[in-house]
Parts: C-alpha cells; structure tokens; sequence
C-alpha cells in the first residue's frame, strides 16, 4: 500500500510539473506559444466576460479579425453566456521566450491634447502636417515578398529617390503639405507624434480629432534613452513627466533633444477619438499597440503586468502599432485621454506576460 501511494505521489508531482510542448502556428510562425487553459491564467477570476465579448464583437467590424476568428465572429452577436462562449470555442496560447524568461515590457500610451488655430499666428506657430504631397512610398513587396512589412519613404531628386526630410530638415524649410492647424507648443506638438492621436481645442472650445496618417521613413529614436545616456535624467527616473519638466527647463536645448528623433509623424482629420491602424477607435484599458511582425493585428490577448502600485491584466486586442513596439512581448496599452490617462501612460512600464486566445478550429491559423 505504502509503496502504491509513493509511485502515486511522484506520478502526481511529474504531472503537475510537466509543461506543454512549445508550438508554432503557420498565422503567427515568428511566435514560440504553449498552450494553457483559461483557468490558468493570472487573476482569471477577475475578467468581466460580458464587456470581453462586447469588444471582441467590435473587433469583429475589422477584416483582421474576420479572417482570424471567422464564424465566431457572426456567433458572438448571438451568445447568451460570454463566459462560456470562451472558454468552448478559444485556446489560449502563451507566447514564450525563454531568454527574457517569458516576460517582456509594457509601456502605455494616451490621446494627446493640443491648443489650436487654423491661422498661425505669433501664439500658434507649430504646424500640425498633413502627409506631403513630394513624399512617395514605395512597396517592394511584389518584387521581393519578404519585404511585404516594409515600406520606403523618400522624394524624388533629379532621377533619384532619396530619404525624405528628416525632423530637423523639416523645420528649416516649409514642406509641400497641407496644414491641418497650428498648435501653441513644440513639447506637446512632438508627444502627439510619439501618441500617433489627439484631440485639438480651439480658443472658441469647438474640437477636431487628429489621427496618424504617415511618418517620414526614419527610424524613431528615443529621447528619453538619449537624456539617459547624456547623464541628464537618470534611468530610474525617466518618465513622460521628467522628460517634459527638462524640456521646459532647457529651452536652449530643446531644437537638439528634439531632433535626436529623426522620424516625423503626418496626421490627417478623423471623425472619431484615438483610432489604431486597424482603423477602430481604440478602447481605454483594452486595445494595446503590438510588433505586427510577430502578432497579427485584429488578435485576441490576455496580458498580465506588475505596474508599480497595482497588477495590471485583462482580455486587450492588438489594434495599432508604433515605432517604439519592436518584438513578440512587447505591448503599449491604450489608457485613454486626460490628464489621469497622460500620468499613467507616463509612468507605466512593466514586466509583462502576454497570452494570445485564438479559435480551437481555424484553417487561417493552424493549417
């Protein structure tokens, strides 16, 4: 008896220490995954099913998730228990990477506020562009199917195409663009090109939406890591709030910590709030900015993330992307607009993991 109860034991100890193997999927083939159960999942008892399957409908509006989640798309509009709905037709996938031990970063982003004019004047004096009229893309997937997440941006001189004009070329010299309007601040004009949104009040309180419509081709560099590295703001004190109150207290510095960042956001007017690229309005706490070259955009997640005074997770849809989210775990959670949204956007930046939730049946995905 003793003997039986020592080999059920150990059975039991290798059973519960055994993992799944890791998998790759033909939709997602960059991505190392492992499945688990939903019940597995940190804080899994605090996912409000109703609000999930509210947004997943949105998500649904977009052809992205169309072709992920196919006729679960259709079936969500007429579910009863959303709990149930999940948990029967969803698979939850952890995305892994062992060298960083499976935790990536989490950093938040917000719907910038600007002061506005459509005349510029001595006030307002900051133009906020359109995309340029010179500028081409040119898609070199046909020739080089590769190349199909990458796009050239330039202009043509002479016979030549050549980079497009860089942040500091750009302001010395007026740019073949239409201007959408003219805002009253360089500082806040720059974060709502690293935002990619935001909303721009007029001095009669009337407001318009402005949304990402292209960028000038360069490489966006950070200037929090450049302030970092020139010893003017340490690490462990860096935030959006650090870098704005050095910028307002260096005005004489504020054209060379600016144009570190080569690349330059054009916007054009929306109808709508913050909008990702998938063309939705984003969802505060729930629409998050991913790697598109590693997570399909219109996908389903599950993320959990240690902030600094309270555990952040919840069920997000990758729904926009940007120039600082490189790599499988990385994510920038949409947080909103205002100045609460501008202080946690601000300060977050946390250990993540990160769940993808797929369909048990999809030939998109699995085959």
């Amino acid at each position: 008896m003793k003997i039986t109860l020592i080999i059920l034991s150990i059975f039991l100890l290798f059973s519960a220490c055994s993992t799944e193997p890791k998998v790759s999927l033909k939709a997602f083939p960059k991505l190392q995954l492992q499945k688990v159960d939903f019940q597995n999942l940190p804080h899994f008892e605090d996912v409000n099913f109703e609000d999930s399957l509210k947004l997943f409908i949105k998500n649904c509006q977009t052809k992205n998730a169309q072709i992920i989640y196919g006729n679960l798309c259709q079936q969500a509009a007429k579910v009863e228990d959303a709990k149930s709905f999940f948990i029967k037709n969803f698979q939850v996938y952890m995305i892994v990477d062992e060298i960083k031990e499976n935790k990536g970063l989490l950093t938040g982003y917000y719907e910038a506020e600007i002061k506005a004019s459509y005349k510029q004047t001595n006030k307002y004096k900051y133009p906020i562009y359109e995309t340029p009229e010179d500028m081409y893309v040119v898609d070199l997937s046909k020739v080089y199917p590769e190349l199909k997440n990458y796009r050239l941006r330039g202009r043509v001189e002479g016979n030549k195409i050549v980079p497009y004009y860089s942040r500091k070329e750009a302001k010395q010299r007026d740019l073949n663009a239409s201007v959408i309007c003219y805002c009253d601040s360089k500082i806040d004009k720059f974060f709502l090109e690293v935002q990619g949104s935001g909303v721009a009040t007029f001095d009669d309180n009337s407001t318009i939406y402005i949304g990402y419509a292209n960028q000038n081709g360069h490489k966006y560099r950070s200037i929090g890591r450049y302030l970092i590295k020139n010893k003017e703001i340490s690490r462990n004190k860096i935030s959006l709030q650090s870098i704005t109150k050095w910028l307002k207290e260096h005005p004489d510095r504020l054209d060379e910590v600016l144009n570190y960042n080569d690349s330059m956001v054009f916007f054009s007017q929306r109808k709508q709030g913050a909008t990702g690229a998938l063309g939705v309005e984003l969802t505060p706490m729930h629409s998050i900015a991913v790697d598109k070259r590693y997570i399909l955009l219109g996908s389903m997640l599950y993320f959990n993330a240690d902030a600094q005074k309270d555990n952040l997770h919840n069920i997000v849809f990758a729904q926009d992307t940007g120039g600082a989210i490189k790599g499988a775990l990385r994510a920038d959670l949409f947080v909103g607009r205002g100045l609460k949204a501008r202080e946690l956007a601000g300060k977050l930046k946390a250990p993540l993991q990160l769940w993808l939730i797929l369909p048990k049946k999809s030939r998109e995905v699995y085959e």
